[in-house]
């Protein structure tokens, strides 16, 4: 409240009168004190510490566009792709089955499952992390001569990172599933991406060459220190709220949900980056930073969802759990909107200014101007359905979403690989944009039919009695 009001005092007098309404409503949000208005709050905060992260991070990919060039840059942007998808792959669904389970043991007052969950997902992810940069390793040994030599060296950096960016995945499900939206967010999405700049620049400044391998060195100095720094952080404030004892494990039940959501987590992951990956497979680095830069622009749009995803998650857990299937209806049509409004007003602002945000990184980068409608639109049909996957998976169909995400997973690799030799980045646009609105489509009959919700933007809530979540 005192941010607010303080903000207020620094408004014009007239542009005060005019948002006094706005402002009003949002205080009283903040003030009530029900289950609804808190995630509306972490949605708030999370979208947020999103929007100040995409300015950091456009910043910070204009700065090593502008100082490696295009080609150099789709050398660091591939390769920096690959390590984020393989170190959020290597968590095998803990950094979701946290969310899942530790606010349902400390709802039964079961502190012992709730320590044995943290330690257990900790110490598995990194193990699983580590085994996959060990093998990566091997196989840039054996194999190295199958890539061209521009590629070692920042390959090798990148499996060095490799388990950092998968413990820092546990942290932040671990953050989130206690509601603390800021401790989660911010290492990896403010503090890191800070830190690969400023480790940039001063490499650079001191006399580094400025390649891609001095931009994955930086990367991984940022990415250990942030996810180092949010461990110590995050294990003390743990040990306030759970307190030290027994550990018990609950493996069983863990693993069963948590490798589904592995796999369903995989192939959005693998989806949500096909794009790219077949664009560095086809195309040479040139290309794929010129793509790279259009998505970094558009990505903003998502951030809307990511924010939403990030509060509803807790919020469904409890849902399901009181069985109250009108007051899920309610409030999975009201996180809809919350997706689909923003990311509207959001895309269209990007698409009118997007010239202009793409030639900051460079003349060439301007090419990819016409990819910006066409992968807003693929994001547009997601919004309308906001987080339909959460709620699904929650609901106990996790196998229903692997398999969906499977059917959307084959639609984009496919589309990309008919397309990209045919159309260059256009054919990686429209790949892209056609998986997403599938996996809107799959989704919203797959809610219908299971947990018997309507769940669109554009709608009213609805449910069909009769249909239990399992």
């Amino acid at each position: 409240m005192a941010v607010i009001e303080t903000a207020e005092r620094f408004l014009p007098q007239g542009l005060r009168t005019r948002l006094r309404p706005w402002l009003d409503d949002f205080a009283r949000t903040l003030r009530q004190d029900n289950e609804t208005a808190r995630a509306q709050g972490q949605a708030l905060i999370a979208f947020l510490i999103r929007l100040v992260s995409a300015a950091i991070a456009f910043v910070s990919q204009i700065v090593l566009a502008r100082l490696m060039g295009e080609f150099e840059y789709g050398i660091f942007a591939f390769v920096w792709v690959l390590v984020v998808l393989a170190g959020s792959l290597s968590c095998l669904g803990f950094h979701t089955s946290v969310i899942r389970f530790l606010p349902h043991h400390q709802t039964e007052g079961d502190m012992a499952a709730a320590r044995g969950l943290l330690v257990a997902a900790r110490v598995f992810t990194l193990i699983c992390a580590s085994t996959i940069a060990v093998a990566g390793f091997a196989f840039l040994h054996f194999f190295g001569d199958l890539f061209q030599s521009y590629w070692l060296v920042p390959l090798f950096l990148a499996m060095v990172t490799l388990p950092m960016i998968a413990l820092g995945d546990v942290l932040d499900g671990t953050a989130r599933a206690n509601g603390w939206t800021v401790t989660a967010l911010s290492p990896t999405f403010i503090f890191r991406p800070t830190l690969i700049l400023l480790f940039m620049v001063a490499g650079v400044w001191m006399g580094a060459p400025d390649t891609a391998v001095t931009a994955m060195q930086a990367a991984l100095a940022a990415t250990y220190l942030a996810t180092l720094t949010q461990y110590l952080r995050l294990r003390l404030r743990l040990q306030r709220t759970f307190g030290r004892g027994k550990l018990r494990l609950q493996s069983r039940a863990w693993l069963a949900y948590s490798l589904p959501i592995f796999l369903i987590d995989g192939i959005g992951f693998l989806l949500t980056n096909a794009d790219v990956v077949v664009v560095g497979l086809y195309l040479p680095p040139d290309q794929v930073g010129i793509y790279f830069a259009a998505t970094k622009i558009i990505v903003l749009v998502q951030f809307v969802a990511f924010a939403v995803k990030a509060a509803a998650g807790p919020r469904f857990s409890v849902l399901l759990a009181t069985n109250d299937p009108q007051e899920l209806a309610r409030f999975a049509a009201q996180v809809a909107r919350w997706s689909f409004w923003p990311a509207l007003i959001l895309g269209i602002v990007l698409l009118l200014t997007g010239r202009q945000l793409l030639g900051l990184f460079g003349e060439a980068f301007t090419e990819g101007y016409w990819l910006l409608p066409i992968l807003f639109a693929g994001i547009l049909a997601k919004a309308l359905i906001g987080p339909g996957e959460t709620l699904l998976s929650m609901g106990g169909h996790e196998r229903l979403c692997v398999l969906l995400y499977g059917v959307v997973l084959i639609t984009a690799i496919a589309a990309n690989v008919v397309l990209i030799p045919r159309l260059g980045l256009t054919g990686a646009a429209i790949a892209t944009s056609l998986a997403m609105a599938v996996e809107a489509l799959l989704l919203h009959i797959a809610l219908r039919r299971t947990l018997g919700i309507v769940l669109f933007a554009l709608g009213r809530s609805k449910t069909f009695p009769g249909i239990k979540a399992e």
